[in-house]
Formats: structure tokens, sequence, C-alpha cells
């Protein structure tokens, strides 16, 4: 089996790049970064490097930094290394997440009806789930996701040990790669690395 080293900027995206990469019938290696955008995109290079002999999975959120993926890779990594799949999450992976509605609601506790919209559109994905726990049924998840009041949080105390619980056990990549373009790419990317040679 591949064994692929990891990157990301924050702790919601390493549950969800491992989980892509078992999908994708290769084995987790080394997972580096967790500190944030700047500090990752600042060390780009040297990973880009080190991808020229062994293979290497990034993922980074769009945010708002650019108009389109292909305009921010242009950006940050014009000339990737043959063993760099280098992936950009529109415009965070919680869309990616969201894009499995169905299970999606189920674990959130809503309606379906409140995941009726096309997440690689949405501007700030993190906010709108956010907003859709909101409204659970089940307290555990408004406590856990939700920010408290007055508490200057953005989410809740347990916004990531809840969304890696998801990712493990509820998220199907496959059926979200339907409802997200980036999401698809970046399984049609990571395929290409399960013939990988030095």
């Amino acid at each position: 089996m591949i064994r692929v080293n990891v990157l990301v900027e924050g702790s919601t995206d390493e549950p969800v790049a491992k989980r892509l990469l078992k999908h994708s019938g290769l084995e987790v290696g080394t997972v580096y970064g967790r500190n944030g955008k700047p500090d990752l995109l600042r060390r780009l290079s040297n990973y880009n490097q080190a991808a020229q002999y062994a293979p290497w999975f990034i993922v980074v959120d769009l945010d708002m930094d650019s108009q389109c993926p292909s305009q921010a890779l242009s950006k940050w990594l014009p000339v990737p290394s043959k063993g760099m799949r280098f992936r950009i999450a529109v415009r965070a992976v919680e869309a990616w997440l969201m894009a499995d509605k169905e299970n999606m609601a189920q674990f959130l506790g809503v309606s379906s009806s409140r995941l009726e919209h096309n997440f690689d559109l949405d501007p700030n994905p993190k906010e709108t789930l956010v907003k859709i726990a909101r409204h659970s049924r089940h307290r555990s998840i408004r406590d856990d996701i939700v920010a408290r009041p007055m508490s200057g949080a953005r989410v809740g105390p347990l916004y990531v040990p809840q969304l890696t619980r998801f990712v493990n056990e509820l998220w199907r990549p496959d059926t979200a790669s339907i409802e997200s373009e980036s999401l698809r790419r970046c399984l049609q990317a990571l395929a290409t690395l399960a013939e990988w040679e030095a």
C-alpha cells in the first residue's frame, strides 16, 4: 500500500485528509502542519521539494483568498512536484462534509431541507454548519458545535471532536463528491497516487 504524508492547516482538516486517503486505498503517513494556513503556505515550497521523492497530500481551505481554486493554485504552488497532491477545499472542508447531505442532516438532527443548497458556492461553510446546528433536535449537538453566547468563539467547545466523529463514522466521500466538484477533483487526484513510483 502506498504511504502518503499529510500536511493540513488545522485540526478539522486532519480527520478529513486521513479519511480521504483511506477511502482511496492509500496508507496515512506522517501528519504535519496544524498551525494555520499562513504557516502552511510559508513552508509549502519545502514540502513540494520533498514530494519529488515521496507522495504528499495537502488540504487547504480556499476561504476568500481567491475567486477560484485554479487562481489560488497558480499563486500558491505553480509547479507541483510529481508526488504532490495539493488540493483546495471550496471554500472550506466543511463544504465537503455537508455535501453528504443525508448523513449530515441525520448527524446534526435537522431536517434534510436545511442542507438543500450547493455548498461549493457557500462563502463560509463553517458558519453555515454552525447555523444549521443551532436548529438541532439534540441538545448535545447544539452545546458542542454552536458557540456559547458572549464567548467570542466562532464554534462550540467540542466542534472538532464532533466533526471528527461524523467523518469517521458517517461521512461518505463518494456520495459527497456528487454534490461537490472540488471534492470530486480531490478524489480523482488521489486516485493517481495508486501506482506511485519514486
